[in-house]
C-alpha cells in the first residue's frame, strides 16, 4: 500500500492502453541542496520509463546488443519542458508513450507527474519528446530489428492520435 492508500505497482511499472506508467520515489540523492529534484535526474527517471516500457513489451537491451547483428538505441535529440519542481519524498509517475518505431528511428513522448491521493496524477512536472536512433556497434544507423518492430507495433500511439499522457 502507498501512503495515499492505493496500491504501488510492480517495480517495472505497468502498461495501461498504450501508455507505460512507472512509479518513482524522490530520494535525497535525487535532489539538490534545497530538496528539489536536480534537473538532470528527470532524464534518469525518463530513461527508466522508456527501458521498462520496452522490457514489458518483450524488448531487452542486452539481447539486442548480444545478438548476431548487435544494435543499440542512442538518443540524438530531446525537447524538454520543466513545468514544476518535484521534492524529496514525493511519489512521482513517469508516463511513456511511443509514437513511432520504424526505419532506424524511435520516438517517444514522456511526462512526469506528482501523484496525489489514491495514486492519481496530480501535477504535470516535466514533459519531453525523445528521438532515438538505432545504431550498430560502429555507430552507424541500422533498421529497427523486425522482432523489435513487431513487439512494439501494437503499443505505438501515433502523435496524431495521442492525447495527454
Amino acid at each position: 500500500m502507498s501512503a495515499g492508500g492505493g496500491t504501488w505497482p510492480d517495480i517495472a511499472g505497468r502498461i495501461e492502453g498504450k501508455v507505460h506508467k512507472l512509479p518513482v520515489r524522490v530520494y535525497y540523492e535525487d535532489t539538490d541542496f534545497s530538496g528539489i529534484v536536480y534537473h538532470a535526474n528527470y532524464l534518469k527517471f525518463a530513461e527508466r520509463g522508456r527501458s521498462d516500457f520496452l522490457r514489458l513489451a518483450g524488448v531487452h537491451h542486452a539481447d539486442l546488443f548480444d545478438g548476431d547483428d548487435p544494435v543499440a538505441f542512442a538518443i540524438h535529440r530531446m525537447e524538454i519542458d520543466f513545468l514544476k519542481p518535484a521534492r524529496i519524498d514525493e511519489r512521482l509517475e513517469v508516463h511513456t508513450r511511443y509514437v513511432r518505431a520504424s526505419g532506424a528511428r524511435i520516438e517517444a513522448e514522456q511526462t512526469i507527474w506528482r501523484l496525489g491521493a489514491e495514486d492519481t496524477p496530480l501535477d504535470e512536472l516535466w514533459r519531453a519528446q525523445v528521438f532515438a536512433a538505432v545504431l550498430d556497434t560502429g555507430g552507424r544507423p541500422r533498421r529497427l530489428p523486425v522482432s523489435v518492430r513487431d513487439a512494439m507495433a501494437p503499443l505505438i500511439s501515433p502523435r496524431e492520435a495521442a492525447g495527454g499522457a
